[in-house]
């Protein structure tokens, strides 16, 4: 079986558990190449997962030639996302059950799923802001990445939940495949089914209204963070985000509980 199809096979499963919807699942086959972009991200093999539930840790960062605008931006982006592992290994006990997944808004997948304790963490040789900004194109793949992981443990009896943050310091500009449309529908049905966190960081260009740009890729508006250009501000968005993600891996009580209060929990 290739690699298209393996994935192709997920999503119908996941259609026939209600997980996904067929709009949704068309529009993961309708991109060229997407099964072999997904299975990059995949990982480990759910049988090596010794855990009787598991939470995915999802995080998809900008790697855009802007932020390298912003002082000591590369520096912030490396910072944040060791800052979110940091505070979900020191608050979980069940460090096991914990995968994560780490792609960059280019393409590039730094960690494909794996325990946290295994990661690689961001830095100077693995991390470079020189790309373009291929927004929906590369939010179709990597929440097709995070629904095509989470299908694979469904799939053999294990209780999945994932907590997924999307990074951007600015609107689509080299998108080919897709629109916002397409990402909203895959949002909305993640969504609906309350065992998916999905939150969006829009760090200020001075031009784009972010808020909008989130709500028509249909994420809720109480996991958006609109943090200034300042390092410090994304700073404190980071910190948010991963006090949040914290609290939401520990059990599924304190994750419905999150999922509902937002960032204002």
């Amino acid at each position: 079986m290739s690699q298209s199809q393996n994935v192709n096979t997920l999503f119908d499963n996941a259609v026939d558990d209600g997980a996904l919807t067929k709009q949704s699942a068309n529009i993961f086959k309708g991109v060229t190449d997407i099964g072999a972009q997904i299975q990059n991200g995949l990982g480990v093999d759910v049988d090596d997962v010794k855990a009787s539930e598991v939470v995915l840790v999802n995080i998809l960062i900008d790697d855009s030639g802007s932020i390298s605008c912003i002082p000591s931006g590369s520096d912030i982006m490396c910072s944040g996302h060791n800052m979110i592992v940091d505070e979900i290994l020191s608050a979980s006990k069940k460090h096991d059950s914990i995968l994560l997944h780490t792609r960059y808004l280019n393409g590039k997948v730094l960690n494909p799923y794996g325990q946290l304790t295994n990661c690689q963490r961001m830095n100077s040789r693995n991390y470079s802001a020189d790309g373009g900004t291929p927004l929906y194109d590369q939010c179709v793949i990597f929440l097709g990445t995070v629904m095509a992981k989470a299908q694979e443990f469904s799939d053999n009896g294990v209780p999945v939940r994932t907590i997924t943050l999307i990074i951007t310091d600015g609107d689509d500009l080299h998108s080919r495949n897709n629109r916002a449309r397409d990402v909203a529908s895959i949002v909305t049905d993640m969504r609906r089914s309350e065992n998916h966190i999905i939150a969006a960081m829009g760090i200020d260009d001075g031009d784009t209204d972010f808020r909008q740009v989130f709500a028509d890729m249909g994420i809720d508006p109480k996991w958006i963070l609109l943090p200034s250009s300042d390092p410090h501000e994304i700073g404190k968005s980071f910190k948010l985000f991963s006090q949040s993600a914290s609290r939401a891996s520990q059990n599924a009580a304190s994750f419905s509980k999150t999922a509902m209060g937002g960032f204002g929990n």
